[in-house]
């Protein structure tokens, strides 16, 4: 084997990797505008997160605002409201989680339900569980006398009561609590 030859097999070597790395870099800049399409787009990540203005809400009625494209019930809880989902027996729900995004896998103690450790604020998606249909508020069998609190859905029958748990009817699982956070005292940020 001559001198000669023995470069000539490293230049072609070169030769295959360059190309070989060619290739990977034209192919990945041909594939990257495909999956970058796939990225939310600014208007929605500009609603991944959204801030309320909370101080118009009264106390015993509710605001309802659209996040990421579903209700969010925003209500703020009179003291009976409170004594009544606190006066529960946690052993007779349905679902026994609190299904709160801000604390994971707790029970579904009113206590674990309110937002930020503020028995007055309950911040709830609007979608019935069972198949995503918008409870009405203030109804239900589990609304205080005078019509005040709980949730009814009425296309299917389930009642969720003043801490938005399900007591009654097809739906599986409590309405869930969003990520949510007073940033301050007036308003609560979604997401």
């Amino acid at each position: 084997m001559s001198h000669a030859e023995d470069h000539e097999g490293t230049r072609r070597d070169f030769l295959y990797y360059a190309t070989a790395g060619a290739g990977a870099v034209t192919a990945g800049a041909a594939v990257w505008p495909l999956i970058d399409q796939m990225n939310p787009s600014a208007d929605v990540q500009a609603l991944s997160s959204i801030r309320v203005d909370v101080s118009g809400i009264s106390e015993g009625t509710q605001m309802t605002v659209k996040w990421l494209g579903k209700p969010v019930f925003i209500r703020r809880r009179t003291e009976a409201e409170i004594e009544a989902a606190r006066d529960v027996d946690l052993s007779s729900l349905p679902d026994n989680n609190a299904r709160n995004a801000n604390l994971g896998d707790v029970d579904a103690a009113d206590e674990n339900r309110a937002l930020g450790g503020n028995p007055e604020w309950l911040v709830m998606m609007g979608v019935c569980t069972h198949l995503g249909c918008v409870p009405l508020g203030n109804a239900g069998d589990f609304a205080l006398d005078g019509g005040v609190g709980g949730w009814f859905c009425p296309c299917h029958g389930s009642h969720y009561d003043t801490s938005g748990r399900i007591r009654r009817g097809p739906a599986p699982t409590n309405l869930p609590v969003p990520t949510a956070q007073f940033v301050d005292e007036t308003t609560v940020q979604l997401g």
